[in-house]
């Protein structure tokens, strides 16, 4: 097996690229925006950014970019054959066979796609807070929801490859409409993308005086003010984050109803406000799962690795394909 694997971890804002050792030690990063150009070629300008990435991030290393293994972890619906089939957060990329275009950029042979929340789920079940639980639901909280499932050990692929689509599981028939086409998708109300848009509603209502006060503008009050108010105590600022804790638990609560898993794990680009919204979503468990008494403890815990968890396993993809 290759001892360094370059992952990357293409978000709907930014792609994080990770030179990973096979003991799960980061030896260097590198962040470039997402580029969500619409190209006759799908998936062209992405393959662009992750390619001056790999080469950037092997320069630094001192490794040949023709032969270090790489791993790329994308959003949305990823088929068996490695073709992105379906992304709502990066529709400028759906259609496309990224690792192709990756490959013949960077004259390489050592090329794999994974979904992200899959990746991020196989790096906290080889290295971090999933280590020695063979039954845990990965949930990352970004641009949207992706989730990976590991049940009995294994990742679950699903017949088509596309399980784990646990961000589109609708909350609310009639709720907000969503960038996959429907309505009332889980990912609409407990992401940073759905944070934004809670933020947004409770400004407009009036419910967050303080906040429009500071900022000068309904409009300009954001998913980040809110929580760093949340974080200082401010009432109207915790209520919106009380608001997305509540659906948070509602998704998870319906998971543990289809799995009837007792574990969770929670990264992505959101990890950072982990400490407000997951005690919130946790008491709301409570209510909120069917026979929770009945059930063994259920537990909702941060990613150890945070943000880098997508690329971390992108890079565990990429090493366990070498020999």
């Amino acid at each position: 097996m290759s001892d360094v694997a370059i992952g990357i971890d293409v978000g709907g804002t930014k792609a994080l690229a990770v030179a990973v050792g096979a003991d799960g030690q980061v030896l260097g990063e590198l962040r470039s925006g997402t580029p969500h150009d619409r190209d006759a070629d799908p998936g062209s300008r992405a393959a662009e950014v992750i390619a001056d990435q790999v080469l950037e991030l092997s320069r630094r290393q001192g490794l040949d970019a023709r032969q270090v293994p790489v791993g790329i972890g994308l959003p949305g619906m990823m088929r068996r054959d490695g073709r992105l089939a379906f992304a709502p957060n990066l529709q400028s990329a759906s259609g496309s066979d990224l690792g192709a275009l990756l490959r013949e950029r960077l004259d390489s042979t050592s090329v794999v796609v994974e979904n992200d929340a899959n990746c991020a789920a196989l790096a906290e079940h080889q290295w971090g807070a999933g280590l020695g639980i063979d039954d845990f639901v990965m949930v990352t909280l970004g641009t949207g929801i992706g989730g990976g499932v590991i049940a009995d050990g294994k990742l679950v692929r699903g017949r088509n490859g596309f399980a784990g689509e646990i961000g589109h599981m609708v909350v609310d028939a009639h709720g907000a409409p969503c960038r996959c086409g429907g309505h009332g998708c889980w990912e609409r109300y407990a992401s940073g993308g759905g944070l934004a848009r809670l933020t947004v509603e409770a400004a407009r209502a009036g419910r967050l005086p303080i906040l429009v006060e500071r900022v000068g503008d309904t409009e300009r009050v954001r998913g980040e003010d809110v929580t760093a108010a949340a974080a200082e105590g401010l009432d109207e600022a915790v209520a919106v984050v009380d608001e997305m804790g509540w659906w948070l638990a509602t998704g998870l609560a319906n998971l543990v109803a289809i799995l009837d898993t007792g574990h969770f794990v929670v990264g992505g680009g959101l990890s950072e406000v982990a400490d407000l919204v997951l005690p919130v979503a946790r008491r709301y468990l409570v209510e909120l799962v069917e026979g929770y008494a009945d059930r063994a403890f259920i537990t909702v815990v941060s990613s150890t690795f945070g943000v880098r968890s997508g690329a971390m396993g992108a890079a565990l993809v990429a090493l366990g394909t070498r020999s």
